[in-house]
């Protein structure tokens, strides 16, 4: 692979671009979820033995050195986060290995104590990839901090390499999880259709996808698992370009149609991100590099031309390969008349199973032998600096960041392995106890493992009802999920809705027993404004704003998109419901099974609330919450991206309008010159013509002249 240095820029301001919406997001929610009067207080949390610094999970034991509560110290978190990631985003020499250093520890201290909302086993896994992406943001990165300057190192290869096999994972380990746990949905490939609504957060644009002909929904959910298997196999470590950027533009057409069907989650932004790994230095300057005149380009030798010939075969034998794959494993076949095409799995879940057995080892070689290209060559590339010192220097990097992506890569192995289907026994015992010392770190993770079958009963959700009276009863809709069946579904954006991708999970789990769900219902029946604010953040859409309810209950219900071919009586709904059973039972404030669940969940302990000292950094975390309150998440982010969008839209017309002012280079030359006498304009005219005879020259001619002086005799 040739050069990575814009690649790599991209990589690291995307990663930046990230964390300012994760810490962003979670910093909107924490009154509700963790603070004194939210949903499971982090307060509670605090160990009763104070422990060194340096032992502690989290950065909650800075609290008392700042005078902060532990909800504020969550709140600084965040907002160190968000600044450190601002800044890394709008100025290049910040992307620094410091300083995503700090962010992954930041991260790595939120993701410590959010307990469910950040470590759910069905959530998304966007919060350990963020974790996992850092980590070699970290390796990436230059440290140019500490130095006067920053350069292009010949084992930035090497390190990049590592975020290629990182999204070769997780692409390949999501594509597999489908069909290794054994999901009905995805082996009669109708997974696509009830994916639309059975997703955590869709938008209008699946409702419209919803209508499309089953036939090509099941082709839809072919061109996924192919995408998601196939395509990474043979296209993510080719040696041929064109097969890379083929992988490239694939992932990033899969991931925009998640994005627009599904909104835009850390999981999708980080894939994007990862996808830059499959490019190189050619491809951003194909487009923007000076052409070279015509005969100046090398026309390549005989050989040249054979190898040029040879690839491009190799390149047809991989599409005709993933075509053959396409017609042979999903029995692809095209009806003229009706203008349709039908398609059926060839293969059972045995097979597949098999099929993994000899790909799992196959893939890990596969690795093992391009990270040995990079390392070879980059080892060669510093053998082959000028100087004594800057060699000796390089090699030492060299093998200081081989050593470190060496590490990084054999545990990979490890939760690699343990997809759905397949076996760690293979792996060393060295590295899985080496895995275990570092687990807690989150250096790597697993991808795939927990894969939520497909409901094709549509999709369960928890509806919350409140009563003054226990007679007359009145629905609480939330803003980031389906409630009310006329709600049109909701652009969430970047924002990551944490309370109701729980309530979506525990709908289908069936789990209401959770210290969450019991901490929900408990704030509401108290009329919490911090939690409320969670639900909904207008207060004219809330029905309990005025006075909490006295009685509150939950019922599960199956949503389904409206069909407006079939749904004649539903012709202004986006849903249609129908009710499943009661997810929780009638209950108030003094109701005996509430407080027993409360009690287990240890939510009915008397900790006192610390409200922290008077300090001017408590006043101004104070000041920023003030600021931001009662603005929704996703309003908060979209503002954020659009005044990111707004500086670079500025800074793009500034350096344009100032490279238009600067001077042509030949006007430049043309000022230099002194005015010449008229003798030495003809003598310029008489050395044109034809008839030369080789006079003397102005020697301000002699320098400006493309020629050199032996083609001039």
């Amino acid at each position: 692979m040739g050069e990575v240095k814009t690649p790599r820029q991209w990589f690291l301001w995307s990663i930046a671009l990230v964390y300012v919406c994760a810490f962003a997001s979670i910093y909107v929610q924490i009154p509700g979820l963790y603070g004194d009067e939210g949903i499971l207080p982090v307060r509670l949390q605090m160990p009763k033995v104070q422990r060194p610094l340096l032992e502690q999970e989290s950065l909650l034991g800075l609290g008392p050195f700042l005078g902060l509560a532990p909800q504020q110290v969550l709140e600084l978190t965040c907002l160190v986060g968000v600044a450190l990631a601002l800044c890394a985003v709008l100025l290049e020499p910040l992307r620094d290995s410091l300083i995503y250093f700090l962010l992954r520890l930041l991260y790595l201290s939120l993701y410590n104590v959010g307990g469910d909302f950040l470590r759910s086993e069905w959530m998304p896994r966007g919060d350990v990839l963020l974790l996992e992406a850092g980590l070699l943001a970290v390796l990436v990165a230059p440290l140019g901090l500490l130095r006067r300057r920053s350069s292009y190192r010949y084992h930035d290869p090497v390190s990049f390499w590592l975020t290629r096999w990182l999204f070769f994972r997780l692409t390949f380990s999501t594509g597999v999880s489908k069909l290794a746990s054994g999901d009905p949905a995805w082996y009669d490939l109708s997974a696509l259709s009830h994916h639309l609504e059975n997703q955590m957060n869709p938008t209008p644009l699946a409702w419209y996808g919803h209508q499309l002909p089953d036939w090509l929904l099941r082709f839809g959910a072919v061109v996924v698992l192919q995408s998601e298997i196939i395509v990474p196999l043979v296209t993510f470590f080719a040696p041929i370009r064109r097969l890379r950027l083929f992988g490239f533009y694939v992932q990033l057409f899969l991931q925009l149609y998640y994005i627009l069907t599904g909104n835009c989650s850390l999981l999708n932004l980080l894939s994007i991100t990862l996808s830059f790994s499959l490019l190189d230095e050619e491809h951003f300057n194909s487009n923007t590099g000076p052409k070279k005149k015509k005969g100046q380009e090398k026309k390549p030798g005989s050989c040249g031309q054979m190898v040029s010939y040879l690839m491009l075969l190799v390149e047809l034998a991989v599409y005709l390969f993933i075509l053959y794959c396409f017609i042979t494993l999903f029995k692809l076949q095209i009806n003229w008349e009706e203008k349709t095409l039908s398609s059926k799995t060839n293969f059972t879940q045995k097979e597949f199973h098999a099929f993994l057995e000899v790909f799992q080892e196959l893939t890990i070689w596969i690795g093992v032998l391009s990270f040995t290209w990079e390392v070879v060559s980059a080892m060669l590339n510093c053998v082959c600096t000028r100087g004594i010192v800057s060699k000796l220097w390089s090699l030492i990097q060299w093998a200081l960041i081989t050593a470190a992506a060496a590490a990084v890569f054999a545990l990979s192995v490890v939760p690699y392995t343990s997809m759905a289907g397949m076996s760690a026994s293979k792996v060393l015992p060295a590295v899985q106890d080496m895995y275990s010392a570092v687990e807690r770190y989150q250096l790597v993770g697993a991808y795939g493992i927990q894969h939520r079958m497909i409901s094709t009963k549509g999709r369960p959700e928890i509806i919350l009802e409140g009563s003054y009276d226990g007679l007359t009863w009145t629905e609480m809709n939330p803003m980031y999920k389906p409630g009310n069946v006329n709600a049109v579904p909701p652009i969430v954006g970047p924002h990551q809705p944490r309370l109701e991708w729980l309530m979506w999970q525990a709908a289908q789990g069936g789990d209401d027993t959770s210290p969450w769900f019991t901490g929900l219902l408990q704030r509401l029946l108290q009329g919490k404004p911090e939690v409320v604010g969670l639900l909904q953040v207008d207060k004219a859409q809330y029905p309990f704003s005025q006075k909490p309810p006295v009685f509150i209950k939950a019922k599960l219900y199956n949503y389904h998109f409206t069909d407006p071919t079939k749904d004649k009586t539903h012709l202004q709904a986006w849903w249609r419901r129908q009710y499943k059973r009661e997810f929780f039972p009638i209950v108030n404030l003094d109701d005996p099974t509430l407080e027993k669940l409360l009690e287990k969940a240890g939510l009915k302990e008397k900790f006192p609330a610390q409200t922290g000292s008077d300090t001017p950094v408590s006043q101004a975390v104070s000041l920023i919450r003030d600021h931001v309150k009662g603005l929704s998440g996703s309003l908060l982010l979209s503002t954020l991206l659009a005044t990111l969008a707004g500086i670079f839209l500025i800074k793009a017309v500034f350096s344009w309008f100032l490279g238009g002012r600067k001077p042509r280079p030949a006007s430049a030359d043309h000022k230099t010159r002194k005015p010449k006498e008229p003798s030495e304009t003809a003598e310029k005219s008489q050395a044109a013509a034809p008839s030369n005879r080789g006079g003397k020259k102005d020697s301000n001619e002699k320098k400006d002249s493309d020629k050199s002086p032996r083609k001039r005799k």
